[in-house]
Parts: structure tokens; sequence; C-alpha cells
């Protein structure tokens, strides 16, 4: 295994780089198939019965070194746009004498029926082209802001610190793979899932074409497919049953530069 640092990119000041807001981090039981299109060739998979875990890591940052933004961590990655929806239900006390119970703690409420909740509908932005990608449906205090802030530390769960590595590269853009060191400082707490819904399939359009139109919406098509294929696994994970929810708050996220972890070689193209 080659390692090498990586020059930090410019206009971001030096690293390490400092993301303040709160998340959702969300474990998935993931088809290996469906994975496996994800991870680099020099990387052994590990799964079991078919299945490995995956997910998806929705975060919502109010400082960092590029200002306030969104961003749900899925492969490959996108410049998005992120349309929130707030929605205000009314709680219903539940008849369950366990619910109950949790009710009066002040857990049943917050976990299984949060007062509000926030649609968030994904759009991928390519250029002058923009494709709905998926809806995802969250009741989590930190991002649908379910109760007053005021009081929200006493639902958001135990201080921690974690050390997480993250991987990017591979792209057009930077054909090696790259590692970057995590700090997370946060609060942590189990939550209920996040519901996320795809979109329907557009139906072909069947008109007749000219074999000059043919052979462009051809090449067009395979293209558009290539990326497509990509969308769709990614969405296929998001799709996927979920298994454990975690809501991060108070987040301090410090990530270092990144390191060359494998090279890209001259001679193959950017999926090698």
């Amino acid at each position: 295994m080659e390692v090498k640092e990586v020059k930090p990119p410019s206009g971001y000041g030096k690293p390490p780089w400092v993301f303040r807001g709160s998340a959702l981090y969300q474990l998935h039981l993931v088809k290996a198939e469906t994975a496996r299109a994800f991870v680099p060739k020099e990387f052994k998979l590990v799964e079991a019965f078919g299945y490995t875990l995956g997910g998806f890591f929705l975060a919502s940052y109010d400082d960092s070194p590029v200002g306030i933004f969104d961003e749900a961590v899925g492969l490959p990655s996108q410049a998005a746009r992120f349309s929130k929806q707030r929605i205000t239900a009314i709680p219903r006390q539940s008849e369950s004498k366990a619910n109950g119970f949790l009710g009066m703690i002040g857990v049943g409420t917050a976990f299984n029926k949060p007062m509000n909740c926030l649609d968030i509908q994904v759009t991928e932005v390519k250029g002058p082209v923009a494709t709905d990608i998926c809806t995802i449906s969250v009741g989590t205090a930190a991002l649908a802001k379910a109760v007053p802030e005021p009081n929200l530390n006493k639902l958001t769960g135990p201080v921690i610190n974690m050390s997480l590595p993250s991987f990017s590269g591979r792209t057009e853009y930077n054909p090696h793979l790259l590692k970057y060191s995590c700090q997370i400082e946060c609060r942590i707490r189990a939550v209920h899932p996040a519901k996320v819904s795809g979109l329907p399939v557009k139906p072909k359009n069947d008109t007749e074409q000219s074999p000059e139109q043919q052979s462009s919406n051809f090449v067009d098509s395979m293209t558009r497919e290539l990326g497509e294929n990509e969308r769709n696994l990614s969405i296929s994970v998001m799709l996927s049953k979920p298994i454990l929810a975690l809501e991060f708050n108070c987040l301090k996220m410090q990530v270092g530069a990144p390191i060359i972890v494998f090279p890209c070689s001259k001679n193959t193209s950017r999926s090698c």
C-alpha cells in the first residue's frame, strides 16, 4: 500500500477543516452485489449471507470552511439541492402502558412519535440539468427541530469522541483513492430511522426518429444510462432495510488533509 500526502485544495484554508452542525447516521443491510460496485478492488468486502452493512450520512452544517450547507453522503458524490418542507404533527397519547411510561420520562415521544418532521427532497444538479433523486423524511430532533433549543440537550444523549476514516476519489477529477482522518465530537442517541422514498421510473419515448437522431440519441442514452446506473445503485443503498439510526447533535467534526492510499495507474480508466 502506498501512502502519499496530497496538497490541500486552495480556498478552504489550512487543515484540519472544522464542520459544526447536526447529522443522522443510518446503517442499512445492503445486498453485497450492490455494495461491491462502490468498493475499490483493493479492498475486501465484508459480507454474510449475501449482505453487508451500508447506509448514509445526512448532515446539516451551521458552520464550515465553505459556509452553511447540507450533504447526504452516498456514492458517487455529486452537487445537489436540498428542498425542505417542515411538517407539524399533533402528538397522540398512546394507550400502551409501555409507551405511557416512556412518555412520562420524555423518551417515547422523542423516539417514536416526533412532533415535527422534515421532508427533504434531494435533487442532483449537474450543469443546467437537475434530476430528482429521492425524498428523505426525518423525524429527529437535530435535523427537524422536534423540540425547542433550550430543551434539546435533555434528549440528545451522552457526549462521545470517536475517530473515523473517510474515503473519496476515483473520479474523473481525481483518479486516486484518498483517505481522510476524521475526528468527531458530539452528543449521540438512537432515533427512529428516516424514511427514504425513491422516484418512479419515467416511461420511454417510442416516437419515430430519423437514423441520425437515433444514432445521436443512442450515444446520449449510453452516457445517461451510465450515470443513471451509478445513481440507481446509490438510491438502492438508501432504500435498503435500516437496522440502526443514530442522531449526532452538537456535532464538531475535524477533517485532516487527504493522503493517497492507492494511486491510479495512468494506463487504466477511472474505474480502476
